[in-house]
């Protein structure tokens, strides 16, 4: 793995916040870039591997491979062709990798030793965490470089965010000094939502310029794309989703620059 490459961490213990959507439409818009991308799937969910067209139930060796270190990780690197980009896939094997790694001397280096024998170097290796503060999730996190947390703008979404800039803070004492929040992103969004807009500007106003210009909006596109095995990207390219991901892609590159 080259000096160069960016490795971005997308995190939120909390749900249904667009958390894989925004793995994959984002690691889609970096490539849509020219830019070589890795994307791995490190929720036993295996959303991320399905949205890249990719079964993740027939998806053998995968993630858990590497973390129990089984298969060497440039055996398990995967192209999805329409999408322009490699993936290390996942499915519920992942659940067995979690206990298993619990019983290791350290559990939270495995990712990191692993993205170390890469043999093909990326511009970016997106990590689509699962949605939960476990030994996952610690393992992109001490991997990353970066972590990018994808909001909803509603009442819950603050509280969660206290939770995991606590366990970011955690990381950066014990394992990992050089991570840094890569910014927030503001998913699902509707303007028209007085609660969003409020909620909107409270993160603007504590996070500032941690906080993306770029803003995913409520997008029927985007939520009909995982069903094609699809990024929004390649699914409708001209779609009010598909311009703010590669918008976001954007802000990234220059972020990087």
């Amino acid at each position: 793995m080259s000096t160069k490459t960016k490795i971005i961490a997308i995190a939120n213990q909390k749900g249904g916040v667009g958390k894989t959507t925004t793995s994959v439409n984002l690691a889609a818009g970096l490539a849509h870039f020219k830019k070589s991308v890795l994307l791995i799937d490190l929720d036993p969910q295996g959303n991320a591997t399905m949205g890249c067209g990719i079964n993740s139930r027939e998806v053998q060796p995968n993630a858990c491979d590497m973390l129990l270190q089984e298969d060497n990780i440039n055996n398990l690197i995967l192209r999805a062709e329409a999408a322009n980009m490699d993936v290390i896939g996942s499915n519920t094997d992942l659940t067995a990798a979690e206990l298993e790694l619990m019983s290791q001397k350290t559990p939270e280096t495995v990712l990191r030793k692993q993205l170390a024998r890469l043999d093909k170097e990326y511009d970016y290796i997106i990590i689509d965490c699962p949605p939960s503060l476990n030994i996952l999730t610690i393992n992109a996190l001490v991997a990353a470089d970066g972590v990018m947390i994808p909001m909803q703008c509603e009442y819950y979404a603050l509280e969660g965010l206290a939770s995991l800039l606590d366990t970011i803070d955690r990381v950066q004492s014990n394992a990992n000094p050089n991570l840094e929040i890569e910014g927030i992103i503001r998913t699902m969004f509707d303007g028209r939502n007085n609660l969003a807009n409020d909620v909107s500007a409270q993160l603007l106003q504590h996070f500032d310029s941690k906080v993306y210009i770029t803003v995913i909006p409520r997008n029927v596109r985007v939520a009909e794309a995982p069903s094609h095995g699809m990024s929004v990207i390649e699914y409708d390219k001209a779609s009010r989703g598909a311009i703010a991901y590669i918008g976001l892609a954007g802000e990234v590159i220059r972020g990087n620059n």
